[in-house]
């Protein structure tokens, strides 16, 4: 009798939930929204991510300033929000930044939102906050969903430290000269990818970074998500064929072992070795030298010898 009425409380709890929540959201649209700008995370993929704060807001404000409008509408119109949307994204933020700036001037709450997650995360706004706090204006963040933390935390990696990396550069030589500088920080790394260089960006990865722990998330918050998680050179290997990836990817890196922050002669070697491909001994000695953080005299000394082994 007691198994029934637990099982029986048990069942009505969630139903309680839908009146609480929607007096909550209703005591939150009903208070005035004070100017200033609004900084709005947005789901990334599943819409029952949002917050009730980030809907009291975006209900409130008047107006949004999105990435893309077309994508935006979607969500807003998903939950009855037709507030006054504007673009606003790197191609035309040098003239839109001043007219929103003006408005809040003005006195008027501006939400700002990108097309998933977090805003200013690999994503345009950075210059508008920025001076929006140098003209003493309003600037609050409504914490939400992120790609980032939502790969991070799922990756079984360490977390206590991690350094968000963004997108990496797109041709293979940067991209291995912005590896080797993220090489030694002790902290687990965050990267986005598109699809097209995944396998590429992986391998690169491999040969900087060496077979490390590591987890790629596709798909995050949606239907077919999913987290791999494998060593780099396992993971390079697996996409090496793929040809038909689709999306956008967050690879999440282990941190070095306490015995990969020593830079070796042979590391020092494998990024001269890729510098003088496409450079002069002279540049490419300097090149390892500002990326390793390594002595020159060390560097050149190592050149010397593989040019000689070359010749």
């Amino acid at each position: 009798m007691q198994d029934h009425r637990d099982k029986d409380r048990t069942a009505k709890a969630p139903l309680r939930t839908v009146p609480r929540a929607s007096e909550v959201l209703g005591e939150l649209i009903a208070r005035p929204l004070e100017p200033g700008l609004y900084l709005v995370a947005t789901p990334i993929g599943n819409l029952g991510d949002v917050s009730l704060r980030a809907l009291a807001v975006l209900a409130r404000a008047d107006l949004i300033a999105a990435e893309d409008t077309r994508h935006s509408k979607k969500l807003l119109s998903h939950f009855g929000i037709g507030g006054e949307l504007t673009p606003y994204h790197e191609h035309n933020a040098e003239r839109e930044r001043p007219r929103l700036l003006a408005r809040l001037r003005a006195g008027f709450s501006v939400a700002l939102i990108s097309d998933a997650g977090t805003p200013l995360v690999s994503d345009p706004g950075y210059k508008l906050v920025r001076e929006a706090l140098d003209q003493g204006l309003m600037v609050t963040s409504i914490p939400g969903p992120s790609a980032v933390l939502a790969a991070l935390t799922s990756s079984g990696l360490p977390t206590d430290t991690f350094l968000f990396a963004g997108f990496l550069p797109v041709k293979s030589w940067p991209r291995r000269s912005r590896l080797a500088e993220l090489a030694a920080i002790p902290a687990t790394l965050v990267m986005f990818e598109t699809a097209p260089r995944l396998a590429k960006s992986l391998a690169d990865m491999e040969a900087v970074l060496g077979p490390r722990e590591a987890a790629i998330a596709k798909e995050l918050t949606k239907l077919h998500e999913t987290v791999t998680r494998a060593t780099l050179d396992q993971l390079a290997a697996k996409l090496a064929d793929k040809a038909t990836l689709k999306g956008e990817f967050v690879v999440v890196v282990a941190p070095p072992s306490p015995e990969e922050t020593e830079i070796s002669d042979a590391k020092i070697v494998a990024q001269l070795n890729q510098a003088l491909e496409t450079q002069s001994f002279r540049d490419a000695v300097r090149e390892v030298t500002d990326v390793l953080k390594v002595k020159r005299a060390r560097v050149y000394e190592l050149g010397l010898a593989l040019t000689r082994k070359r010749d």
